[in-house]
């Protein structure tokens, strides 16, 4: 582990930022990797806490843009003394990416779990935010999060149950996403109660899909998995949507009537969202 750990000791980590830092030498270079960097680069690192990753991207990339909400990881990543290491000491969330460089952008984060889909929305933007300016300045994201986080990110309808909701719409809408590897706790410090996972994300030009109405779409979808143990069928209905409608376009669609939204593909959703909305329209 080289002296990550003891870097990592000496360094008074904060439970309230939900700082684990990586310490693994060798999911490290996996990251740097699959990062895939040349001197052409530049790579906007989220959560770079003292610099474990940092350090070795400033060695392969044009530029690194750290953001760091850390004051004190702060004062350790200024010690790397990198030309090509600009910090940005911000919220994440708060930061527009767009503002903080000219060149597209590679995304590497070691995010807090806890706002890891927050975190996901505001890089690649809503489902229906199509000209989201954030997305517009991202190649691609490799992300560790956690390992349930992850299969989440990469399911499908026919996942488990669990796996397979909002989380996963709103990756896989505006990217292609995959699991690089997962990661043992103990290549953290302090080790989480959790496994976690690097995944891949690569950005699309154009959504997923083809709609008439985007926000249509998205209020389909929250809609279906407002709640998890009714049915599709149910959970419209109690969003809003109209009950005879409803029933003739899941019929339409050759459904199972009783079906529950998780069984529904990317693709099934797009459709049952235009055939709901042109009932409404009256088209």
């Amino acid at each position: 582990m080289m002296d990550y750990l003891q870097r990592a000791r000496f360094f008074k980590t904060k439970k309230r930022l939900g700082q684990n830092f990586l310490i693994n030498g060798e999911v490290i270079a996996d990251i740097i990797d699959y990062a895939n960097i040349t001197k052409e680069d530049t790579i906007l690192e989220i959560g770079p806490g003292v610099g474990f990753v940092t350090e070795q991207l400033v060695k392969k990339a044009k530029k690194v843009i750290a953001v760091e909400l850390d004051e004190e990881a702060i004062k350790e990543l200024e010690k790397l003394g990198a030309d090509n290491l600009q910090i940005v000491h911000n919220d994440i969330l708060k930061t527009d990416l767009s503002a903080l460089t000219e060149d597209k952008v590679k995304v590497v984060a070691n995010i807090p779990y806890y706002i890891t889909s927050p975190i996901i929305a505001h890089l690649l933007g809503e489902i229906d935010d199509l000209n989201n300016k954030n997305r517009s300045k991202i190649v691609d994201i490799i992300l560790m999060v956690q390992e349930e986080v992850a299969r989440r990110i990469v399911a499908t309808e026919k996942s488990s149950a669990k796996q397979y909701g909002l989380l996963t719409i709103l990756s896989q809408f505006w990217a292609d996403c995959s699991i690089i590897r997962t990661v043992g706790r103990r290549s953290f410090y302090p080790a989480p109660k959790v496994n976690s996972a690097l995944v891949y994300m690569k950005v699309k030009e154009m959504p997923k899909l083809k709609l008439n109405d985007y926000s249509h779409f998205r209020k389909t979808v929250k809609s279906a998995f407002a709640q998890r143990r009714k049915t599709l069928k149910n959970c419209l209905v109690n969003s809003g949507f109209d009950k005879e409608t409803v029933s003739k376009v899941i019929l339409e669609m050759g459904l199972d009537e009783n079906i529950r939204g998780e069984k529904l593909s990317i693709e099934q959703f797009g459709e049952l969202s235009e055939k709901l909305l042109s009932q409404k329209t009256g088209n």
